[in-house]
């Protein structure tokens, strides 16, 4: 009996810790779905497990079909009386093993908080087994009727205590000292009805059996024991079913289904007419058969479902279950009612009423009264409790800044908060009922609609609230965004909006901010080029009449000096505002920065190229001649002109591309005058392509050593003496190419090459001439520089000083010769730079005079002693009547002001002849010789003189202990002859 019992609290134990729902999905909830996404999610949910589930249908048919062999055989008497015994004795003895070693199988592969509830179970299935096994020994082994008591007695006594304390583990407990109180109350009441019950129908009778025939203590004992602990574990069952955890839910009915089994097989096992015919082997031993085996199954079974694709999945909502509910706060007065049935039992039957009915059926009112009071208690606090947070949570809800808002199912507001009226304008009364969608800006619904049912959808674990900004209408029919976040709440959903309509509006700012020049308010380069790449990636892909045309203004950084930073912004708004309004609607102007500006032309789809090239370069044209108008600055007008490139799309091109396309074209339009439009070329690509790959080598050649210094001798006309050396650099590549200074200094003529080669070439000038000087060559060496370099920091004042002190080259020996093409250059700073020069004995050469920027200006303000003229003076002087006057006149003006003078360029004798009867004292070309190394250098020296055309031998201007160019000091002044 008591195998009975343990058989079937191990069922309950067993399916208590499992504690997974995944064998009962949405469908076990037992509660109705609350709203279509839950629906929607329970029918997907029902998809799923059945994959799952599908392979414990195996087991569960084969347990099925083992206890129904059970109980057909025991049903037919086994066939044989011998047969029957043992399966009546050892059979039970054998499932409840099973049920043993599975639980602690289970029990030591589980890692949680049921471990101990299974070990406790599966020692009370060993108990049932050696129970069973030796009630066989004595029935089928040793042939004679078991005694009482028994060994046999005692395994079954020692069942009940583990399955009971084995359910408390599994039960959900209580937390607080008044919990744990009722949950006795409740057991007592539930034990104390079945136990006046019991006494009045059947423990009496067997109690008043057991004092007549006059049996022993024990067995009296033994007699009750086994009904008094099922009625135990009932009231333990019993009382913690309504105290299950809802995760548990399929292991805890469960065992309740094992529980009843076995209570009852008990329950007939106990009665009066059943005992006096029991025998081993009978249809009884088949439910506690079945319990054993149910118990072996459920912790496995349970964890397979569990672990099956449900198990991650999250239990959707369910309703409170108004009928368990309802049992849960009936069971005192269900339990009282039962403990008065078995008095009114007694009273109807006539019998005296017992003492221990009337004993226990005290005890059962005192403790329902008790219970009762703490329940009243305990209500009373929870309603303070409960008034007390509804207080707190209104005052947060209606106090908050924030709109809340519930909105059923179907739309329509429940409840909104009075901060709607601060916020939206609109009162809160107003609101409620209203569709939600019908404060939402039409144009935002459709996606508003969509997150919400994604949200929906989703499983509330993994996405708990959602986030939807949206425009709502306020009260004065302005829409405002409002930013809410999204609850769900039975099936609708609980709103928290607030007003965010002064951040989208600092947003879009900060982004304009981000895409537009600050000054102009046009385009920016970033939000050119996106638009440049959305035209060549959307439907106008491939359409070769979109073009870009990249607009620089002339003059404009002259003006800007000139006029100062403030009339150049003028300048530059004026412009971009006549850029903006000479453009479509679809087009886009630009300023990409400074005074460079961009605009994209989108084609129109047309297929004749030609005309949509004409057309382009007409809108171009237009543009360059409006930009070119004069600009009113204040009370003067300043006028600029435009120079711009056009680049037609490609198949393919990329915006960059495209863009680097119309600068090249707008750079050649520079290049070839301003003011004008240039169409990019391919050529104009490969021009830069080679230009690159010059200036790469040019790099290597000067971190590699492959420049040469040569030096061509400047000669005095009238004699033929060598006055100086000018200085050149020669590049010889490693393809063995010789490049002249044009090809070189063209490609380096910005950056940091053109300093290195500067630096370089005065650094070598310097040191040659200090050990020719050293080997008696007593000749200054020219070396020329450009303006601007002279100024660059990167070769400032004190490097000059200290190179002629390390090399000790003597004052007067370096003369540099400033070419002044460079419009850029500030007077005032150059002459300081080179009145500095001339203190520390270094000559100065005016080069290239006569074809250079303001050559007039530079003679009157810059400190020179030379005057150079330039080769294109020096080339047409013989044929040209024109040029000979110049020429003529610019030498007269270098000897009245006391300066010698050059002439670059003298290739023949005709030149020599000419310039020598007009003034010029000294002269440099193929006349005389060309760029000499160093070796052919000092035979020249040697030599110390060429031979000239015409002229007997004649005293030397530059060369000499008296010539003024190499050791004459700066106050000296002599007029050279004519």
């Amino acid at each position: 009996m008591g195998e009975r019992s343990d058989t079937a609290g191990r069922p309950t134990a067993a399916d208590g810790a499992s504690g997974a729902p995944a064998t009962q999905p949405s469908g076990d909830v037992g509660g109705t779905p609350v709203s279509a996404q839950a629906s929607a999610r329970g029918a997907f949910a029902a998809r799923r497990p059945a994959v799952g589930r599908a392979p414990a249908v195996v087991p569960r048919l084969l347990l099925a079909l083992v206890c129904a062999g059970y109980a057909v055989g025991a049903a037919v008497g086994w066939g044989a009386e011998r047969l029957a015994v043992f399966m009546g004795d050892f059979g039970l003895s054998a499932a409840a093993l099973v049920a043993a070693v599975s639980c602690f199988l289970f029990a030591r592969s589980a890692d949680n908080r049921a471990r101990p509830a299974w070990l406790l179970f599966s020692l009370s299935s060993l108990m049932a087994a050696a129970g069973n096994g030796v009630w066989g020994w004595y029935e089928f082994v040793r042939g004679v009727p078991v005694p009482s008591p028994s060994p046999a007695d005692l395994f079954f006594l020692c069942f009940a205590p583990p399955a009971i304390v084995g359910l408390l583990v599994l039960a959900k407990r209580p937390v607080t000292r008044a919990g744990w109180v009722c949950l006795v109350l409740d057991s007592w009441l539930i034990g104390g009805s079945l136990l006046t019950l019991s006494w009045s129908l059947a423990l009496a009778h067997t109690a008043h059996e057991a004092d007549v025939e006059g049996a022993s203590v024990a067995r009296a004992a033994l007699s009750l024991a086994y009904p008094l602990l099922d009625i135990v574990l009932v009231s333990m069952v019993l009382a913690l079913h309504f105290r299950r955890s809802s995760v548990n839910r399929a292991a805890v009915n469960t065992a309740i289904a094992a529980l009843a089994l076995t209570v009852l097989c008990d329950a007939l096992f106990t009665s009066p007419l059943l005992r006096q015919t029991y025998r081993s082997g009978q249809l009884l031993d088949a439910g506690w058969f079945a319990g054993s085996l149910l118990l072996a199954y459920a912790p496995w079974g349970v964890a397979r479902d569990e672990d099956g694709p449900d198990r991650q999945r999250p239990v959707p909502p369910t309703v409170s279950r108004p009928i368990s509910g309802s049992l849960a706060a009936l069971t005192p007065y269900l339990a009282a009612a039962v403990c008065t049935l078995g008095i009114l039992y007694n009273v109807i039957e006539g019998r005296r009423v017992d003492r221990v009915v009337v004993f226990t059926g005290c005890t059962v009112v005192l403790a329902l009264v008790v219970r009762q009071g703490i329940m009243l208690v305990d209500n009373i606090a929870l309603t303070q409790e409960l008034a007390q947070k509804e207080n707190h949570f209104r005052s947060l809800v209606q106090g908050s800044s924030d709109v809340i808002m519930i909105a059923a199912p179907t739309g329509i507001l429940r409840y909104v908060s009075p901060a709607a009226a601060g916020v939206y304008g609109r009162e809160a009364d107003d609101l409620v009922g209203a569709e939600l969608a019908s404060i939402i800006h039409p144009e935002d619904l459709g996606q508003v609609v969509h997150e919400v049912r994604r949200f929906l959808a989703a499983p509330p674990a993994e996405e708990p609230t959602t986030r939807i900004e949206c425009r709502f209408r306020s009260g004065t029919g302005e829409w405002l965004n409002v930013e809410s976040t999204v609850n769900r709440h039975q099936g609708g959903l609980i709103l928290n909006s607030r007003d965010v309509t002064e951040r989208v509006r600092l947003q879009a700012q900060l982004q304009h901010n981000a895409e537009h020049d600050p000054l102009t308010d046009l385009p920016n380069r970033a939000l050119f080029t996106d638009r440049v790449r959305r035209v060549l990636g959307g439907r106008r892909t491939g359409d070769a009449g979109t073009a870009v045309l990249f607009i620089d203004l002339d003059g404009f950084k002259a003006a800007n000096d000139r006029l100062g930073h403030q009339a150049g912004d003028e300048l530059l708004i004026q412009a971009a505002r006549r850029l903006q309004e000479s453009v479509r609607a679809g087009d886009t102007a630009a300023r990409l920065g400074g005074d460079e500006f961009a605009a994209l032309i989108v084609g129109d789809g047309g297929r004749d190229q030609a005309a949509r090239e004409y057309q382009v370069h007409e809108i171009a044209d237009r543009l360059r001649l409006t930009l070119s108008q004069p600009y009113r600055i204040g009370a003067g007008e300043v006028r600029v002109t435009a120079s711009i490139g056009v680049a037609f799309a490609e198949p393919g091109i990329t915006p960059n591309d495209l863009m680097r396309n119309a600068d090249l074209a707008m750079y050649r339009a520079k290049a070839g005058g301003k003011d004008r439009v240039e169409l990019y070329a391919p050529q104009m690509q490969a021009e830069v392509v080679r230009r690159s790959e010059l200036a790469s080598r040019l790099r290597t050649a000067l971190r590699d050593g492959e420049f040469a210094l040569l030096h061509q001798p400047v000669v005095h006309l009238a004699s033929g003496t060598v006055a100086a050396v000018a200085a050149q650099a020669r590049w010889r590549s490693t393809q063995g190419l010789l490049f002249t200074p044009a090809e070189f200094l063209r490609v380096a003529e910005d950056g940091d090459r053109t300093a290195e080669l500067g630096r370089w070439l005065l650094e070598e000038a310097v040191e040659q001439a200090a050990d020719r000087a050293r080997a008696g060559h007593q000749v200054s060496v020219a070396v020329r520089l450009s303006a601007r370099r002279l100024l660059d920091k990167g070769m400032p004042f004190g490097s000059v000083e200290a190179l002629l002190t390390r090399h000790g080259l003597p004052s007067g020996a370096l003369m540099i010769e400033v070419a002044d093409s460079d419009p850029r250059v500030s007077f005032d700073e150059l002459e300081q730079r080179l009145v500095a020069l001339r203190r520390l004995g270094v000559r100065i050469a005016l080069d290239g005079f006569g074809s250079g920027y303001a050559a007039i200006n530079a003679l009157r303000r810059l400190p020179i002693d030379v005057l150079k003229l330039d080769r294109g003076l020096v080339e047409g002087v013989v044929e040209s009547a024109r040029l000979h006057k110049i020429t003529s006149g610019l030498l007269r003006i270098a000897c009245d002001l006391g300066m010698q003078s050059v002439a670059d360029g003298v290739d023949v004798p005709e030149q020599v002849l000419a310039l020598r009867a007009m003034g010029c004292t000294h002269g440099q070309g193929m006349a005389f010789s060309g760029p000499l190394d160093e070796y052919r250098l000092r035979r020249a020296l040697v030599r110390g003189e060429f031979p000239v055309p015409g002229s007997p031998a004649a005293q030397p201007v530059l060369a000499g202990g008296s010539v003024p160019l190499l050791t004459g000091s700066h106050g000296e002044t002599p007029v050279p002859p004519t």
